[in-house]
């Protein structure tokens, strides 16, 4: 569990590693150099903790280094890491790893993910919207916007040690899931059996800096995939198309259209094309009341739904 200035959230994101039904073998937290006082709160919490243990409280490195260090420090055929914000179902661990065992060509396991906020109400989950692909996760990957959300996914150790985290990337995933994508299969369980939380320090929040951080590791990735310049030019023009597509559903005119400049001929089809055109010609206001029922409608769907401490 890579730790950082997540105390008010790190408790219960133990707590529902704690009540896996299939236990991990070792439970390693690094806290990359927090300044709110989670070392302590994960030092009083893992003295609960069921399997063995330790907490590693250093200076900041970035979260791309926490997990090579964490993956160098830990054994075992499988490895998984939960941020410090999210949180595991019980039944977790266990559906993911019996995946791997029946899926001998996958490198990694993942599924769908619950959304909540900081109180750990679920208002959203990927199942209503995220298309995952099952076996060859290139084209998703290259071409749409969808990539596995880190507390869905569990990696075998020998297909991530070949490559680790690029430390010098700003997206710590997807340049690992783009050059895995060409070594085996991506697994996928449609079970929803993690939760990613939504708050205000979140990263991934700035869906912008998104896409740019997907294209700089598309950049990055482009020989390990063996792409050649003009296929790396046409996923690109298919990343920006999504990416406008997405920034739209949003409601945000203004970035989208930079993005449907760059990747107006990534368009996969005319009808994608014609519903980008349409959507820039709705009023934001009509956006705007679009989402508020997408909302109310997600809220009716899952706002019983409440993931507690213990991943419940």
């Amino acid at each position: 569990m890579p730790s950082y200035n997540h105390a008010p959230y790190v408790a219960a994101a133990l707590r529902s590693v704690f009540a896996q039904t299939r236990a991990p073998a070792r439970l390693l937290v690094i806290d990359d150099g927090s300044r709110d006082g989670s070392p302590q709160v994960i030092a009083d919490v893992l003295k609960d903790c069921p399997f063995p243990c330790e907490l590693l409280a250093r200076a900041n490195r970035g979260l791309c280094a926490t997990l090579n260090e964490g993956l160098a420090q830990t054994e075992g055929e499988y490895f998984a890491y939960l941020g410090s914000d999210d949180l595991w179902l019980p039944g977790f661990l266990e559906a993911r790893v019996a995946l791997l065992q029946e899926r001998e060509r996958a490198v990694l396991a993942y599924g769908h993910a619950y959304l909540v906020d900081e109180r750990g109400e679920v208002f959203d989950c990927t199942l209503d919207w995220a298309h995952y692909a099952d076996g060859d996760a290139r084209r998703m990957l290259l071409e749409e916007t969808y990539a596995p959300m880190s507390p869905t996914v569990v990696y075998r150790r020998s297909s991530v040690e070949r490559h680790g985290w690029n430390e010098r990337a700003r997206l710590e995933d997807y340049e690992l899931y783009l050059k895995l994508s060409a070594d085996g299969e991506f697994a996928f369980d449609p079970g929803v059996l993690s939760a990613w939380r939504r708050h205000g320090t979140n990263t991934s929040g700035d869906f912008v800096w998104m896409i740019e951080a997907r294209l700089e590791a598309q950049q990055s990735a482009a020989a390990h995939l063996k792409l050649s310049p003009e296929q790396l030019g046409r996923y690109r023009r298919a990343l920006n198309f999504a990416g406008a597509e997405d920034l739209l559903r949003l409601g945000d005119k203004r970035a989208a259209l930079r993005y449907l400049r760059r990747g107006l001929s990534g368009a996969p089809s005319a009808s994608a094309l014609a519903k980008v055109a349409l959507r820039l010609l709705t009023p934001y206001t009509l956006v705007q009341r679009r989402n508020r029922r997408k909302q109310t409608s997600a809220a009716r769907r899952y706002g019983d739904l409440f993931i507690d401490s213990s991943g419940h």
